[in-house]
């Protein structure tokens, strides 16, 4: 990957990033303030793991920001090898963000509400 593409791609990255606070912004808001009462949110396992998995969806962020952040820049035609390690961060991010919106789904139906 040529250091043109990895500055392309940490531009995206920072667009991505701010969408998580974003998202972690709206979340709280209707978690405490908003809609449903915060104990239907509080009691129910479903979403507890959905805010678990937005957490460590986060934290896996970092590494591929970090590598992205560190190449930049330089030469644009000098080609950069994208570790292994770096992939299976994005992979692992892309398979939460599928299983994110379908636990929001159950979640809003009911399903794992304790109390």
């Amino acid at each position: 990957m040529s250091r043109k593409e990895i500055n392309r791609l940490s531009k995206i990255d920072l667009v991505y990033g701010v969408s998580i606070l974003v998202l972690v912004g709206a979340g709280l808001a209707l978690w405490l303030w908003v809609g449903k009462p915060a104990d239907f949110y509080s009691k129910n396992w479903v979403f507890h793991l959905k805010f678990t998995l937005v957490i460590i969806l986060s934290l896996f962020s970092l590494p591929p920001t970090l590598f992205f952040l560190k190449n930049r820049k330089g030469n644009p035609e000098e080609i950069v090898e994208v570790p292994g390690k770096i992939k299976m961060f994005i992979r692992l991010e892309l398979l939460m963000l599928l299983i994110i919106p379908l636990l929001a789904v159950i979640m809003a139906r009911g399903i794992g509400f304790f109390g």
